[in-house]
């Protein structure tokens, strides 16, 4: 598994966005940063239960991520008509407006090391990605158990410091100083 330090694969992978229209090969270069960060986070699968409580809680937190100069990628090993179905199907994920990766060739998930050998899905990875495209935060749950993007912007704010942070550090929290 691709971890802390290594570089996010430069891979050009198609993607889905909004319900407008039918999928018509739009794609996303992850080598591509544009000076900012990236928060990737792929899921399981469409059309199941834990997953549209994830995609809606990132969403939720959209703005947050963007003031800090953080894009919102999610992925899963769905297609892109599978992503917009289900998108036109539920108003809360339709209004879910930051790209969804279609990595039906499964590429990126085995070239990140997160994918199910017994299920052939991705696991819930979320993947905090520097503007050089340097990973700096992995997390990786079971297909079973949600996430929390709280958590995912409280370490991109720490990461963001560049100092020392501690257990629970949260923004405006005084950062460690070790004595000189």
């Amino acid at each position: 598994m691709l971890t802390v330090g290594d570089k996010l694969p430069g891979l050009t992978l198609p993607v889905q966005q909004g319900t407008g229209a039918l999928p018509a090969g739009e794609t996303i270069d992850l080598a591509q940063t544009n000076g900012k960060w990236k928060i990737l986070f792929f899921w399981p699968k469409d059309f199941t239960f834990v997953c549209p409580t994830e995609i809606v809680g990132y969403s939720e937190l959209k703005g947050d991520f963007a003031d800090r100069d953080a894009e919102l990628i999610g992925a899963s090993t769905d297609t892109a008509h599978v992503h917009f179905a289900w998108r036109k199907s539920d108003e809360r994920l339709a209004a879910c407006d930051f790209p969804w990766i279609a990595d039906q060739g499964k590429e990126l998930a085995e070239a990140l090391g997160i994918l199910d050998q017994g299920e052939k899905v991705a696991f819930r990875a979320t993947f905090i990605v520097d503007p050089d495209n340097i990973i700096q935060h992995v997390t990786v749950n079971g297909l079973n158990v949600g996430r929390n993007p709280a958590e995912t912007l409280r370490v991109l704010d720490a990461l963001q410091t560049d100092e020392l942070c501690p257990c629970n550090w949260s923004a405006g929290d005084e950062v460690l100083k070790p004595a000189a």
